[in-house]
């Protein structure tokens, strides 16, 4: 049996701030933007990964969810307290170069990690945490 990730999902406040970011700054291509009865459904993903699609969507986009639930969801987002994801980059400083000067919001500059990777940090534009990993050479 062979099991592969399809598809993860990023929660963002704003479409088209958020591809703007991952497009132009990132490099990922859009794949999908469609409306549909109010809701939008976005997805990107690297050129290298045609099989993989991040779905950027609200921070609940569960349109049962209450009000409340929806409003703690995007107060959560706003904190930066939503999960983040890690890329990988075959050079960990110039991916952080080039996103610092696209004016990216720096967490973390590129340091050697114990666990064997060289990683920087950085915030999207909806306060994601975004990790960018470089596998050490030995």
């Amino acid at each position: 049996m062979d099991i592969k990730l399809s598809t993860c999902f990023i929660a963002v406040d704003d479409h088209d701030k958020a591809i703007a970011f991952y497009r132009d700054v990132l490099g990922l291509e859009v794949r999908n933007d469609v409306g549909f009865e109010g809701m939008r459904w976005v997805t990107v993903g690297a050129p290298s990964q045609p099989d993989l699609d991040i779905v950027l969507e609200p921070p609940l986009a569960n349109p049962n969810a209450s009000p409340a639930d929806k409003e703690a969801m995007a107060e959560l987002l706003a904190k930066g307290n939503l999960r983040g994801v890690i890329f990988t980059s075959d050079d960990c400083d110039a991916t952080f170069e080039r996103i610092r000067a696209a004016g990216g919001e720096v967490l973390q500059e590129p340091i050697d990690q114990p666990y064997g990777v060289r990683d920087c940090a950085f915030r999207d534009p909806s306060g994601n945490m975004l990790r960018f990993n470089q596998a050490r050479k030995q």
